[in-house]
Order: structure tokens, then sequence, then C-alpha cells
């Protein structure tokens, strides 16, 4: 385009050349300007959305791994809750037997009473196994209500009130939860 071809722009009039050849309106160009900022800012403003959305979901999933770990540890150590309850009395049993025996019941049933201890022993060994412990309190211990079941209270004068006078039936917790309370007569002092 030769000079003369050029038209002639004075600097009041708005305008811009571009390429050489055509003139544009400014604020023609800066309306165009403005709806490709405004769209660039609301692709910005998605994608920070979306960003946002994608780490609440890792978070998530992390947080149901997590629980379902929980989950299943917890079912491994409480599962058989019940099972081990059920088992508690034939521990009782298999103790009072013992208990109760004479010297000379044992004496002359001395393979029978060596097949209840072996067989009582086992049955301790499996508790431990799937962590089931014996609450065992003694006399003069200060009576927990969070491990002991209140069977009666009585006066004892060398017993402190609100501790154990006797024990009946040993406790059991499983892992960290009480499976079964301790039983026994609490003092209510002299």
């Amino acid at each position: 385009m030769s000079d003369e071809e050029k038209p002639k722009v004075s600097l009041s009039e708005p305008v811009v050349l571009i390429n050489d050849e055509e003139l544009v309106d400014i604020e023609e160009l800066s309306g165009e300007l403005e709806v490709e900022i405004s769209e660039e800012e609301e692709l910005r403003t998605e994608n920070a959305a979306l960003n946002d959305r994608l780490m609440r979901a890792l978070a998530e999933a992390e947080n149901q791994r997590k629980r379902g770990e929980r989950d299943r540890r917890d079912a491994e150590i409480y599962g058989g809750r019940k099972l081990a309850r059920d088992l508690l009395s034939v521990y009782d049993n298999m103790k009072r037997a013992l208990e109760m025996a004479t010297d000379e019941q044992r004496e002359t049933n001395k393979s029978l009473f060596e097949g209840i201890d072996l067989t009582q022993r086992e049955l301790i060994n499996t508790f431990a196994k799937h962590h089931i412990t014996p609450i065992v309190p003694e006399i003069g211990d200060k009576f927990d209500p969070e491990l002991h079941q209140a069977m009666f209270e009585a006066p004892m004068p060398t017993v402190k009130a609100g501790h154990i006078l006797q024990v009946m039936d040993e406790g059991f917790m499983i892992s960290d939860r009480l499976l079964r309370p301790a039983s026994v007569g609490v003092s209510s002092g002299g």
C-alpha cells in the first residue's frame, strides 16, 4: 500500500492500524479483549472448582480406605465376641470343677483332672491368641464400674468403702473392649 492509499487518521479518533491494511476501532477491539479475558477467567474458575472437587474426592477415597482398614481390623479382633462370650461359661465351669475337687477325688481320677486342667490351659492360650485377657481383681482393689459388676454391697470394717471384698467371677477384655465384667462384692465400709 502506498502512502497515498493509506487513510489519514487523526489523533482524536480511536483507531488502530493492523497489518498496514485495515483500521480497527479501539473500543471495538477492547470489547473483544474483555470477552476473551472473561472467558479465560471463567475457565480458570471452572478449573479451580474441578481441582477442588478432585482433591475432595481423593481425600474421601483415602478416608474410605482408612475406614475400611479399621473396620477390617475391628472385625478380625471383635468379630468373635459372641462366640468368646459363650466360651467364657465353659472356662468358668472348668475352673469350678478344678476348684471344687478334693485331693481324694483328684487322686482317684487323676487322668480326668489332668485332662480338664490341660483343656482349660488350652482354652486360656486360645483366648490369648485372640486378644482375650482376664480381669482378675484382688480383694481390697478399688471398685471400677468400667471393669467390675457389683453383685452385692456389704459392711466390712476391714475393707475400705468402695473397695472389693469378694471376687465371684473373673472378667474378660477382648483387646481394649470389655467382654464381661468381673463379678465382685463391694464393701460399704465399717
